[in-house]
């Protein structure tokens, strides 16, 4: 049986008058499930009792279970179990403008960034819609508050799961459904220049941010295998094609590794590429994990190299630094889990 959370409004209206009930049915089982958040068909007490038996002998409605939870100053994570026994992990982190969350949309990733806790373990399988859902969804019943905007950047390559991603973003941007604002939705991709392609075709406001931690193919190439295959240049002539169909500015996201890409001479390459480019680049100190070896820039770096973009006319922000009393790091939580296991 396919679970309920994978369906959207439209192909659950589909699905339900194939069977003979009604189109506005859809509109009562999305009100239960998004709005209520009642996670028992039973339970659905304006439903007709043949459409109560008709949900229950053809869709599942369970869920993720969370597992641990961590929590530190403006930040919690959490680490959930599927049913396959495979765990993921969330942030939710707490900030002036809102509460924000960041999911994982694969189980593992295979883009092998050499900086990523989240890439040691290689790509077990795509999680589906409903698995993406969840996490919203647990997350906002464990802190009995509503999160106001969302990042797809935890464990996986969103666009290396683009049908299903697609598909949820359909559903939590649906009024009907869990109503996130579409600006306040932010897929990060480490450049898939294909499905960018395909993306920026689907006028859908969505916030597009880049994974791109490096300002020229020989750092990137160094630790960013996917470098190789779309390189920097590949990947600026989408992203300004992208800017020009989308009329929508792009987020460059730099991780400051010590001695490897965080020189002021680095930030001045970074300036001229980024050059003319409707964006802002936003520098994040990098979270240490015991199993790779790289290291934190230093603060006096970061700033110098804050300082150099400013100077240069490009928009730049550095990333307040969460979890430091958590396994900050996309996938610590859970390697780490697995390893006390």
């Amino acid at each position: 049986m396919e679970n309920i959370y994978n369906y959207s409004l439209n192909k659950l209206e589909n699905v339900l008058v194939e069977s003979n009930f009604k189109k506005y049915n859809a509109n009562q089982i999305y009100d239960w499930l998004y709005k209520k958040k009642v996670n028992n068909f039973k339970e659905m007490t304006n439903l007709k009792k043949d459409l109560i038996n008709y949900l229950e002998n053809n869709f599942d409605i369970t869920s993720l279970k969370v597992i641990k939870v961590e929590e530190g100053q403006d930040v919690k994570k959490f680490l959930f179990e599927l049913k396959d026994e495979n765990k993921i992990e969330a942030v939710l982190m707490y900030h002036d403008y809102g509460i924000s969350l960041c999911i994982s949309t694969q189980v593992g990733c295979n883009m092998g960034c050499s900086f990523c806790e989240s890439g040691r373990l290689k790509k077990v399988r795509n999680l589906e819609t409903y698995e993406m859902v969840s996490q919203i969804l647990l997350v906002e019943s464990y802190i009995n508050k509503n999160i106001t905007h969302l990042v797809l950047m935890g464990i996986g390559e969103p666009f290396d799961n683009y049908d299903n991603v697609i598909n949820f973003i359909d559903i939590i941007n649906n009024p009907k459904g869990i109503e996130l604002g579409s600006r306040h939705i932010t897929i990060s991709t480490c450049g898939v220049i294909p499905k960018i392609e395909e993306f920026m075709y689907l006028g859908k406001q969505v916030n597009l941010a880049i994974s791109l931690h490096a300002p020229n193919n020989k750092i990137r190439d160094s630790i960013m295998a996917i470098n190789k295959v779309y390189n920097i240049e590949s990947l600026m002539k989408t992203i300004k094609k992208y800017i020009e169909v989308t009329n929508r500015r792009v987020t460059f996201e730099y991780i400051m590794l010590k001695n490897i890409n965080d020189s002021e001479e680095n930030a001045i390459e970074l300036s001229r590429l980024l050059k003319g480019i409707n964006c802002y680049v936003n520098l994040i100190p990098y979270n240490e994990t015991s199993h790779i070896n790289l290291t934190k820039s230093d603060q006096n770096a970061i700033l110098k190299f804050y300082d150099v973009l400013k100077k240069n006319k490009i928009n730049v922000t550095i990333r307040k630094e969460f979890g430091s009393s958590v396994s900050a790091a996309c996938g610590q939580l859970r390697s780490n889990y697995e390893e006390e296991q």
